[in-house]
């Protein structure tokens, strides 16, 4: 669970001060005083089986970073906004271990796939010339998320899921994404996002 909770931990630190405890923004739980606690286990060995638990609260923990990139950027700005995303992204993603196969929602041409830090970074921020394509995906005023998993599919230190990212705005307005998530488990134990698909769900004529 290490990864999750230095997410967690960090989304907390920089969107709000000092305050060690993140309220959990799912709209399942908005409506309780639920939060996500800063836990000190150790993480697990490099070889440990992922469970089913951590796959869900790492997706949590990814739909709160949003928020929280967001809420950060109507408080402070675009660059505070791109700090705390590259925060979240190096906590998260593996862009440490190499490429990572990512393909967001709103992108086309030769930057369909982003496989570096950059181009995620871009993808979620904008503000960089080289993806003038880029408007921000996650400065839209998002306010809470739910996550509909279709399956979760273990594999050791391997997992895959896939299902529905429901996000909705400051304005009440709801977005729903096709998403498809892999996790490895690094050589420190943490959960690392090394595939992430996102696509408009299919409206046939």
């Amino acid at each position: 669970m290490r990864n999750t909770l230095t997410l967690t931990a960090l989304v907390a630190c920089l969107a709000a001060g000092p305050v060690v405890a993140l309220p959990v923004a799912s709209e399942a739980t908005a409506s309780r005083d639920a939060y996500a606690v800063a836990d000190l286990t150790p993480a697990a060995p490099a070889t440990a089986a992922i469970t089913v638990a951590e796959v869900e609260a790492a997706q949590r923990a990814w739909g709160e970073a949003l928020v929280a990139i967001s809420t950060e950027y109507e408080r402070n700005g675009r660059a505070a906004a791109t700090r705390l995303a590259g925060q979240v992204l190096d906590a998260a993603y593996g862009y440490n271990l190499g490429p990572v196969a990512f393909k967001p929602t709103l992108a086309s041409g030769d930057q369909t796939f982003r496989t570096t830090r950059d181009g995620a970074l871009a993808y979620f921020v904008g503000g960089d010339s080289r993806f003038a394509g880029d408007t921000g995906f996650a400065l839209k005023g998002w306010r809470s998320y739910e996550i509909d998993n279709a399956a979760v599919v273990i594999n050791g230190a391997t997992a895959i899921s896939t299902g529905n990212v429901i996000l909705t705005d400051s304005e009440g307005r709801v977005t729903t994404v096709d998403k498809t998530w892999g996790w490895v488990r690094d050589s420190d134990g943490a959960l690392r996002i090394v595939l992430h698909h996102s696509s408009l769900p299919y409206a046939p004529n």
